[in-house]
This record gives C-alpha cells, sequence and structure tokens, in this order.
C-alpha cells in the first residue's frame, strides 16, 4: 500500500532523468550519424538513465521496510496473522523490563535490513552512474 503512494517520486526521477540524457552531447551525435528515435533510445538513452533509478528504488526498498514496521508497531500497519517485524515490536512492548531480547532482536534485524538495502542502492548507483565511469 505505501508503494502506491510514492510511485509520483519514482516517476519524477525517471522523467528528469530522461530528460538529461535527451539533450546529452553524445545522443546529438547519434542523430547526427543518422541514428533513428528508436535506436537512440534503446542504446543511449535508457541505459544512461536508469543508473539512478534503479539506485533509488533499492534505497526506496529499505525506507518501505522500515515504514512498514513502524506503522505496524504503532498499531496503523498489519494485523494478526500476517508476519512482521512491526507486530514482533509491538507485542514484545510490555516485555520489555523482563525479557529484553524480545525488543532488541527485531530491532536489529529491522535496522540491518534498512542498512543493507540503503548501502546497496548506493553500490549500485554509482556502479551505474555513466558519469563516474573513467
Amino acid at each position: 500500500m505505501l508503494i502506491i503512494f510514492m510511485w509520483p517520486t519514482m516517476t519524477r526521477l525517471m522523467r528528469g532523468s530522461v530528460i538529461s540524457v535527451v539533450n546529452s552531447e553524445f545522443v546529438l551525435a547519434a542523430r547526427a550519424l543518422g541514428a533513428g528515435p528508436i535506436t537512440i533510445m534503446r542504446r543511449h538513452i535508457l541505459p544512461n538513465s536508469l543508473g539512478p533509478v534503479i539506485g533509488y528504488a533499492t534505497v526506496f526498498t529499505g525506507i518501505i521496510i522500515g515504514a512498514e514496521a513502524t506503522l505496524t508497531f504503532l498499531g496503523v500497519g498489519l494485523q494478526l496473522p500476517a508476519i512482521s517485524w512491526g507486530l514482533q515490536l509491538s507485542d514484545a512492548q510490555p516485555f520489555l523490563q523482563t525479557v529484553p531480547h524480545l525488543l532488541l532482536f527485531p530491532v536489529i534485524f529491522v535496522g540491518l535490513t534498512v542498512f543493507a538495502f540503503m548501502t546497496m542502492g548506493d553500490a549500485i548507483r554509482d556502479a551505474l552512474d555513466p558519469k563516474s565511469k573513467k
């Protein structure tokens, strides 16, 4: 459900990325050499504009996981019998004084998962960025 309301950001990023690539010199050079619009789109525009979008999508996946766990912990998200780290946190909250590891492990796993997705997104964006290649 969260992704349904967040797609405009991804669309704006893709549009901006395509607009910046369309005005590049190598696209103008391909046009001058007689390449057709489909060839220019397939060989030049699409590969050079997908890097930022894929990197942002990976980072955004970590954000969505954290938001879902937070909303579920607050009681707005998933309900039992669903499985969620937010439900585990919500169920463990009354036992914080007696058995704190019930709260500690889901928090650690949510944090590590979000960190892993964000780190992976940065690495993918850096690897696919055509401006950083030499």
